[in-house]
């Protein structure tokens, strides 16, 4: 039982909240949620401290205007500013991804200093440490957000524990050029003979296909050439499967009634998690500031918490990057990638602002 406890999962969650209306996604519903809780957290902070609570409305459009732009223009500056310099209009299509959360922190960094100058009674640096308990709940949030899409996933683990991202080969397979019914990867409890230690795993899809004017036989064929090429031929199947071009495919087709049911037998890459790395190291870093907060409130010297937040947040991700694919084609064979460049000036800030909130020490 343990020992298929710490064993892989086969992940095919669809980033819909509701399958089949896309309008509504879980990381925009997170992403959303983040800034939502993120808004009453801070009135409570402000009604603690003595502060105009009303402020926190114009205070959370600062935010999330920073977060937003921030965000998008970091990844075109950071990661691929030959294509978006070259054609700008595509800045603008934030649906289509591309996020990087350095540049939302130098642009909320930013954008609280222009809150602070033009909000008489609130210094920077108060505003700021408040800010930061709150952004790293954001974060883990959007980390989750990001599990959900299947986005932003980890390297090989080499092991048969980690996480098989099966979503995309799902959506390879749904267009078929068959009446499919539903489609389902799932983690086969009768192949544990097939693990051998190697990250290599096996992975089940069942294939619900309405019977129509097809026969077993002539669905078998069908199905044998147009599945084989859909395990191995696209990009995305060669990153999360390992279906061998050239070994037989293990297909097994059962007539029912109205329809075939199809069990496609195929091997499956193990990963590493990062998005729940992220997202649990985030969280724990909110539990230590707000408990600080909770703690000391206006006796914290000023930059201590944003300080923290530097060190903590951009210190995990610089070890998480570790863990990820590259982003980006240009940041293979980089010894450290752009994650981890970007994290280092803010890792050395957090440094020098706990250094100096020490000497100042706990106001009184």
């Amino acid at each position: 039982m343990l020992s298929s406890f710490l064993s892989y999962i086969v992940w095919d969650a669809s980033p819909s909240v509701i399958e089949g209306f896309d309008r509504l996604r879980w990381y925009s519903l997170l992403f959303a949620l983040g800034f939502i809780i993120s808004q009453q957290i801070m009135v409570f902070f402000f009604k603690k401290e003595n502060k105009e609570a009303q402020l926190v409305d114009k205070l959370t459009i600062y935010m999330v205007l920073a977060t937003i732009i921030g965000a998008r223009l970091g990844h075109v500056l950071f990661y691929e500013p030959q294509k978006y310099l070259s054609n700008p209009l595509d800045i603008l299509k934030i649906w289509e991804g591309g996020l990087a959360s350095h540049g939302a922190a130098i642009a909320i960094l930013l954008a609280l200093w222009i809150y602070a100058k033009n909000t008489p009674g609130q210094s920077y640096l108060w505003v700021v440490d408040r800010i930061v308990i709150v952004t790293a709940m954001t974060g883990a949030l959007i980390r989750v957000g990001n599990l959900m899409n299947s986005e932003i996933g980890g390297k090989d683990t080499g092991s048969d524990v980690g996480i098989v991202y099966a979503r995309d080969s799902e959506e390879i397979l749904s267009s078929l050029q068959v009446p499919i019914l539903s489609i389902e990867a799932y983690k086969p409890e009768d192949r544990t003979s097939e693990l051998h230690g190697n990250g290599i795993v096996p992975v089940n899809f069942d294939l619900e296909i309405a019977k129509g004017n097809f026969s077993k036989e002539s669905l078998t064929t069908i199905l044998s050439q147009d599945i084989k090429y859909a395990l191995t031929q696209f990009s995305s199947s060669k990153e999360f499967l390992a279906e061998s071009p050239t070994s037989p495919l293990q297909l097994d087709v059962k007539e029912e009634a109205n329809r075939y049911v199809v069990t496609v037998k195929t091997f499956g890459r193990a990963k590493h998690p990062t998005q729940i790395y992220e997202a649990s190291s985030y969280f724990l870093i909110f539990i230590l500031l707000l408990t600080l907060w909770i703690k000391y409130k206006s006796q914290l010297p000023d930059g201590l918490l944003l300080g923290l937040f530097l060190i903590l947040v951009f210190g995990s991700r610089f070890l998480w990057e570790y863990f990820k694919e590259v982003q980006v084609s240009f940041e293979e064979g980089m010894q450290w990638n752009m994650g981890q460049l970007l994290s280092i000036p803010l890792v050395l800030l957090g440094i020098f602002l706990v250094f100096k909130a020490l000497k100042t020490g706990i106001k009184k």
